[in-house]
């Protein structure tokens, strides 16, 4: 013999209770997203790409050496522009020791201490010991030299061609 339940009128067909759930799901598939849920997914495809972005470059240190290489570039092509449009001699002068740089105009820079400095240039262009140089004519050609810029595993040269005074700025493997 089966007994009912007292409260079995209040309780729900369980198959009605399945048949309800479903139907709520299928009103909410197609309702979307909501806007929060948007907004995390957004967040946290930002948050990847900042650390692929971070991976890939060096980290900090990396992307502070490739932005103090692109400012030596820049002031060195800036040094040759001015040759040219004044028509007189301009020199770019760098200190390996004291991590500085100096371009025509008064215009100072610092590369950060952390980071290795080299030059390679022509002896007769250095202002002073332990000083690199490099002058560009009113032609647009220099006297050529190299600077390179290195922290831990990384590094960037910048390359004055003497005949054309061209700068180019390129990564490479760092040397022990």
């Amino acid at each position: 013999m089966v007994h009912a339940h007292p409260d079995s009128a209040a309780m729900p067909n369980p198959s009605a209770l399945h048949g309800a759930f479903f139907q709520r799901m299928e009103k909410n598939a197609n309702r979307g997203v909501t806007l929060l849920e948007m907004l995390l997914v957004l967040a946290l495809i930002a948050l990847a790409s900042t650390l692929a972005a971070v991976a890939m470059t060096g980290g900090l240190e990396g992307m502070r050496l490739r932005s103090s290489a692109k400012d030596v570039a820049a002031q060195l092509r800036y040094t040759r522009a001015l040759a040219i449009a004044t028509g007189k001699p301009q020199r770019f002068v760098i200190d390996p020791r004291k991590h500085t740089w100096q371009a025509p105009n008064r215009k100072p820079g610092r590369i950060a201490g952390s980071m290795e400095v080299r030059f390679t240039g022509a002896r007769e262009v250095q202002p002073r010991a332990g000083e690199g140089g490099i002058l560009f004519f009113p032609d647009g050609a220099s006297t050529g030299g190299r600077v390179q810029l290195q922290a831990r595993r990384s590094a960037w040269r910048i390359d004055v061609a003497w005949l054309t005074g061209r700068v180019d700025l390129s990564q490479v493997e760092a040397q022990p």
